[in-house]
């Protein structure tokens, strides 16, 4: 069962710089195509690191004020300081840029996004091109599928062609997301297992599982089996 992937919700035409793009320009381009950073890449299309408002307003921060360097100083400060004073992409991005590829599964880009703090991911494909960028926005248009698409994606991939459910065995109704399964089969491992894949269907909120079932087939265990003399 297919769901979807980083490389379906990527934004492909990306905006880019190169480490020796001088501070103007960069502030320029993130204006004109009305983004919040930019990858740096190499003349290969490899990411250097990324450029971001947030790298760029040291400058604005310290506007003014003399560039005092203290003995013992922390390193954030140390970095603020080096950015407020640098005129060129190499010097202002950081780096390594947190990165990802196409074929990573959109809760996998969402926990590497939350984990390393970022808003955004560079894509790069195997040979670590640039590819496209991938935003806490995009990963959250999976849920702008419709119901009815959803369903079709629960009766066609999990119950047909995962679990061969002959129709009429199981209902499925979708309502803003939100799956309810509903209808009896012959083991419990089978309703089971129709829910969890359900839940895995791109763009699925929660799902309700009421499938009644004949036999519990998961309370089987092996201890109680009489080993044959």
């Amino acid at each position: 069962m297919r769901t979807w992937q980083v490389g379906d919700v990527m934004t492909r035409e990306v905006a880019t710089v190169v480490a020796e793009t001088p501070y103007r320009e960069i502030v320029d381009v993130l204006v004109r195509r009305e983004v919040s950073a930019v990858p740096v890449v190499d003349g290969f299309g490899r990411v250097l690191g990324v450029v971001s408002e947030a790298d760029l307003l040291h400058r604005i921060e310290r506007a003014g004020e003399p560039a005092q360097r203290r003995a013992f100083e922390s390193r954030r400060r140390r970095a603020s300081l080096d950015k407020s004073e640098a005129l060129l992409a190499g010097d202002l991005m950081t780096a390594p840029a947190v990165t990802t590829c196409p074929q990573a599964s959109l809760p996998a880009a969402a926990r590497l996004l939350d984990r390393e703090q970022v808003k955004r991911l560079p894509v790069l494909d195997d040979l670590g091109r640039l590819v496209g960028i991938v935003s806490r926005a995009d990963l959250l248009r999976v849920h702008l599928r419709s119901d009815a698409e959803i369903r079709e994606d629960v009766v066609q991939e999990v119950l047909r062609r995962v679990l061969a459910v002959r129709d009429g065995l199981v209902t499925v109704e979708v309502r803003h997301g939100e799956v309810t399964l509903a209808g009896r089969l012959d083991r419990r491992s089978a309703v089971d297992l129709a829910g969890r894949l359900a839940a895995q269907v791109s763009g699925v909120v929660e799902v309700t599982n009421t499938i009644g079932y004949e036999a519990d087939d998961t309370a089987f265990d092996p201890a109680q089996v009489t080993p044959v003399a």
